[in-house]
């Protein structure tokens, strides 16, 4: 049976657009400093109980499984322990990127119009899919982990993921962000056809992240998990704004060829759209900030449980 959605309060996102406003220091482009999170670790939490929906609520459906408890855990902060100690003894940093990916692309399934997908496991029937190319070593690096916590007690695949995406972050020294349990995993797959073409004019990414109830400046921070990675985008494994530092060089231009081979089509695209290019410019001057939130918010966002 195909789980249900819920929204999430949409106050949360009362505190991440006072930094929307914030005003831009510019610097020349060549001299754009690498921000990286350091000394303490950030700490967002995603605790919130679900209220009526309502249009602005609907907004945050897509990850809400990731947050919404489950009467049947009778102890989440034990359950929590389990599952980050199991997905820590198969996570290192050269994995970190692939099973972030993994989290966004089962939540990024969700529909706003008609409130099907979400977080819901059901990637594990879509790895076939072209633009789920790699993504079956990811999942069977979860297997193991899925193996063990099973033996102490059942753990849907949606919830594994979102828990190790939480840590892949947090392992490449990205914010720490707490994760309630209880989703129920999808029995089939989602429809094709739910997740953007990486070679997206940036008109096209907005229409696209529309539909699943993002604005153009969460496309933008959103974006920003391409820091992880083999996209040429800084270091592979560390979590900082060298994403946006990059977009905003524009190497692609270069005459050398080896420049053209950074980042994909729809992530060069955000600095050529004058709306998104904005954002860019704000998400990295104010990196440290609106990036741990905006994650946070993708976490109450996409849900299915």
């Amino acid at each position: 049976m195909r789980s249900t959605t819920h929204g999430v309060d949409p106050a949360l996102l009362g505190f991440t657009a006072s930094f929307s406003a914030v005003r831009v220091l510019k610097l020349p482009v060549k001299h754009l400093p690498v921000v990286k999170f350091s000394g303490k670790r950030r700490t967002v939490s995603c605790s919130t109980s679900p209220p009526s929906l309502g249009r602005r609520a609907l907004m945050y459906m897509a990850t809400t499984s990731l947050l919404v408890p489950h009467s049947s855990w009778a102890s989440a902060t034990d359950e929590i322990s389990l599952l980050q100690e199991e997905i820590g003894k198969v996570l290192s940093k050269g994995k970190a990127a692939g099973l972030l990916r993994l989290v966004f692309h089962d939540a990024g399934t969700f529909d706003k119009g008609d409130k099907t997908g979400g977080m819901n496991g059901s990637i594990v029937y879509e790895l076939d899919r072209p633009e789920n190319t790699g993504l079956k070593k990811s999942l069977k690096i979860l297997e193991k982990a899925k193996g063990q916590v099973d033996a102490v007690r059942p753990v849907s695949w949606a919830d594994l993921i979102a828990v190790a995406g939480a840590e892949a972050v947090l392992t490449c020294g990205g914010p720490k962000i707490t994760v309630k349990l209880g989703r129920i995993d999808a029995t089939v797959p989602d429809p094709k056809g739910k997740l953007p073409e990486e070679s997206l004019d940036a008109n096209s990414m907005k229409q696209f992240f529309q539909k699943k109830g993002f604005s153009a400046q969460e496309l933008v921070a959103l974006s920003g998990a391409h820091t992880l990675g083999s996209k040429g985008f800084g270091n592979p494994t560390v979590f900082d704004n060298s994403y946006y530092k990059i977009l905003l060089e524009k190497p692609w231009s270069s005459p050398d060829g080896m420049s053209s081979m950074v980042g994909l089509p729809s992530d060069r695209a955000l600095v050529e759209d004058d709306e998104c290019n904005r954002y860019v410019l704000s998400q990295y001057y104010n990196f440290v900030f609106m990036l741990i939130f905006k994650f946070r918010d993708f976490y109450h966002h996409q849900s299915s449980t």
